[in-house]
């Protein structure tokens, strides 16, 4: 196999409260391939609510818009507006595990629905152009054995055309585990979501839950399409600086992290004039040096700093003196 791999090879998980605008635009300055997501937007919030749910920088492309909801009209809706708005996929979620969606009728609990959410994906599908996706569990609750999944996938992806899965590759306990916990004490299958691609070879099948590096990434990506890295990518995205050429194969040099953050400078500036807080931003960007000398003055400097009236890129000019001088050399 070569050092390169399909276009949608890697991407970075769709994490509430994390993933945000600002998050994405400064991962863009470390990758330029991978593929982002927004973080889980329910419908009724996108129909209903006040703000702009669906506002992002067009320096953010490739980027996925995950929807939470299982009405198959409102999610029509809302991906139409989505596909209007430039996004290049939509994807629903099936694996979120907290209360407050299961509520709401969406999120992990749609697994025992298998046939709802074929329904939720066909009305979409019918209604834009774009790659609709679903991001779904191994498992609920009791009902974690492989023809359980194997139904769920096959009833999706013949039902509602959905060619695209990722899997989180833990089952989900719907109650009695917070979500922290969810993502922690279920124990990860890899296995079963290699023998999930091998049995559906026509799907795509990508895999999420526990991926910690590139090299895990690569030895994923022998056995299916994709990989989706989580909170590795958020707490030490100076990893992503890497994807490009590792997985993507370009033929281009890392991109080195000093040159990201003063990349973000413009932007920056752009979102104080409309009134955000610096520090709204550059919470993203604490882990950036991690392993590097100097790394913890940077991020005590952000923390002490990016909260207060009037600050600035001189706040983050000064943390970078912290560490630049004494960065070694990337390969």
């Amino acid at each position: 196999m070569s050092n390169s791999f399909s276009s949608q090879c890697f991407s970075i998980a769709p994490m509430l409260d994390w993933t945000d605008r600002y998050c994405r635009y400064f991962h863009r300055q470390l990758t330029g391939d991978t593929l982002l997501y927004t973080e889980m937007v329910t419908s009724g919030a996108i129909i209903h609510g006040k703000g702009d749910y669906l506002a992002y920088s067009e320096a953010e492309h490739p980027v996925a818009l995950q929807l939470g909801g299982s009405d198959p009209a409102a999610l029509a809706q809302c991906a139409k507006l989505a596909q209007a708005r430039g996004y290049d996929e939509i994807n629903l979620n099936v694996g979120c595990p907290s209360d407050r969606v299961q509520n709401g009728r969406f999120g992990a609990c749609l697994m025992g629905e298998a046939s709802l959410v074929a329904e939720c994906i066909d009305a979409m599908r019918q209604v834009v152009d774009i790659p609709v996706t679903v991001k779904t569990r191994i498992g609920i609750d009791e009902q974690d054995s492989y023809a359980f999944l194997v139904d769920f996938v096959s009833t999706v992806a013949q039902r509602g055309g959905c060619d695209t899965f990722i899997i989180h590759a833990r089952k989900a306990w719907l109650s009695g585990l917070s979500p922290k916990e969810n993502r922690e004490i279920p124990p990860l299958d890899y296995p079963r979501v290699y023998q999930l691609k091998r049995d559906f070879p026509q799907l795509t099948i990508a895999i999420n839950g526990g991926v910690k590096s590139l090299e895990e990434s690569k030895t994923h990506l022998q056995h299916l399409d994709g990989v989706m890295m989580g909170r590795e990518a958020y707490q030490n995205p100076g990893l992503l600086a890497q994807v490009d050429r590792e997985l993507f194969g370009r033929d281009t040099p890392a991109v080195d992290p000093v040159v990201a953050v003063r990349a973000m400078y413009p932007y920056i500036e752009a979102e104080l004039a409309k009134g955000t807080y610096l520090g709204h931003i550059t919470r993203h960007m604490l882990g950036l040096f991690q392993g590097i000398p100097g790394a913890r003055q940077w991020r005590r400097h952000l923390s002490e700093n990016a909260h207060k009236p009037g600050a600035g890129v001189r706040v983050l000019e000064a943390a970078l003196a912290l560490v630049a001088d004494k960065k070694p050399d990337r390969p």
